[in-house]
């Protein structure tokens, strides 16, 4: 096991800037995520630790050591891709051993270490089969399989559950997590899923254009996001974000949305009459109220799902998600009131998107 650091890390591609003066520490052992839409920079980064790509400027460490110049082959890092990258011609077996064999493992050591791994896996019953004989998910484990067969110190998951269907990456997360666990590894794993990232990550990198812009625990990162950027990625539904003017009257004030909407705030915000703010709330923290004098929505769309339902609404020219875990007889058109939990209210800055404290 080791930690990773990269040190003022950048990576052009001729005048594309793609990772820009990145640094940050990878704890040894923990499962960190690196979060983010697709081309901020995710699977590049882990490209870099691995080697497969050369850095512009900065510095990659593995286990206190500078790697800059280490071939991937001699940072004992493994990598499993977004395709698998199993060898068509190679049964399982021949796949999870094919590492140990370029190592000069003698035959003995690797059957005991592919036999070790595959049980491991549930793989045992598989070892004779050739990958086009394989589901998907059986694909994804013979890939992790041969990662951990050869007892890195870093593993690197490049999106290794975006080729599954919804019932099998919700499996393999719950596999790859409780593996990372008992195995106790370093784990950087790359995914544009925010849900993915909240579940398994004992810290997310969020990434956005080659920067990190919030590292921390999931939790801490969902309800302290430091941007609207933030904000918004993370959370599933995102977090309803709508600008509008500071107003003070006496020892209380308020957000009014430019559609005439008046959005309370959990106490007096020192701020100018006029200040432009974006007035931030999760669709769980908004509460239905049968009080008349209460916000007023439309709904405009409907989403049930059993366990809880999406309602979409119209304040005016503003739009807003509503979670609620309690069945009602809700149908498009119908006009309801609501009230957010001012203790849940965030608010930023409307022109650099910064979280106001």
């Amino acid at each position: 096991m080791a930690s990773v650091e990269i040190k003022r890390v950048n990576k052009n591609y001729g005048k594309v800037e793609v990772l820009n003066d990145l640094t940050a520490e990878f704890r040894d052992g923990e499962f960190a995520v690196l979060v983010g839409p697709s081309g901020c920079g995710k699977s590049t980064l882990l490209r870099v630790i691995a080697g497969l790509e050369l850095i512009t400027e900065g510095e990659v460490l593995i286990g206190g050591k500078v790697v800059n110049d280490l071939p991937p082959k001699h940072r004992n890092v493994a990598m499993v891709f977004q395709s698998y990258a199993l060898y068509p011609h190679m049964t399982v077996f021949g796949n999870m051993a094919f590492g140990l064999k370029l190592e000069g493992a003698s035959k003995v050591d690797i059957k005991q270490r592919v036999h070790s791994v595959a049980k491991l896996l549930d793989l045992m019953e598989l070892l004779d089969r050739y990958p086009r004989q394989l589901s998907g998910g059986q694909r994804q484990r013979v890939a992790t399989g041969r990662a951990i067969v050869r007892n890195p110190q870093i593993y690197l998951f490049d999106e290794p559950r975006s080729n599954l269907d919804a019932i099998l990456r919700a499996q393999m997360r719950t596999e790859i997590k409780a593996l990372q666990q008992k195995l106790s590894t370093t784990t950087i794993y790359v995914t544009h899923d925010q849900v993915e990232a909240m579940t398994m990550a004992d810290r997310i990198f969020v990434m956005r254009d080659g920067r990190f812009e919030q590292i921390g625990h999931p939790l801490y990162v969902y309800d302290n996001p430091i941007n609207t950027y933030v904000a918004s990625f993370i959370g599933s539904p995102a977090m309803n974000l709508l600008e509008g003017n500071l107003v003070q009257s006496g020892d209380t004030s308020w957000v009014e949305t430019d559609s005439g909407a008046r959005l309370p705030l959990p106490q007096f915000v020192a701020g100018e009459t006029g200040k432009r703010i974006i007035y931030g709330i999760r669709p769980e923290h908004i509460m239905i109220s049968d009080e008349p004098d209460e916000i007023m929505g439309k709904i405009r769309a409907l989403e049930p799902t059993g366990a809880e339902t999406l309602l979409f609404l119209n304040i005016s020219d503003d739009e807003l998600t509503v979670k609620v875990h309690d069945r009602h007889d809700f149908h498009p058109g119908q006009v309801i009131s609501f009230q957010p939990e001012l203790a849940r209210v965030h608010l930023f800055d409307a022109e650099s998107g910064e979280r106001l404290e």
